[in-house]
């Protein structure tokens, strides 16, 4: 069975849609953050440089394994030249 098929299997069960549809949020940023850091070229430790948050947590972050503090993003965000937006949407 390929990952996708077994992906395919697990969410059609009504608990583990819920729960995966719950954590995409989470998923959303982690994913906007990486791509915003690969498309500006730099590494984990130059981000690290630029904003004084340890190469450590910030893979952190990447992996899921934190939980960033609204400070922690805005920080993140301005060193990759970048806005922080975060929207209620109905």
């Amino acid at each position: 069975m390929t990952y996708e098929e077994f992906k395919r299997q697990e969410l059609s069960k009504p608990e583990v849609r819920a729960e995966y549809e719950a954590q995409q949020p989470e998923f959303d940023l982690i994913q906007a953050m990486i791509e915003a850091r690969r498309e500006t070229g730099l590494t984990q430790k130059e981000l690290s440089e630029r904003t004084g948050i340890s190469q450590s947590d910030i893979s952190k972050l990447e992996r899921g394994n934190g939980n960033p503090s609204l400070r922690t993003l805005q920080r993140l965000a301005a060193g990759l030249g970048r806005t922080l937006k975060i929207e209620f949407v109905p």
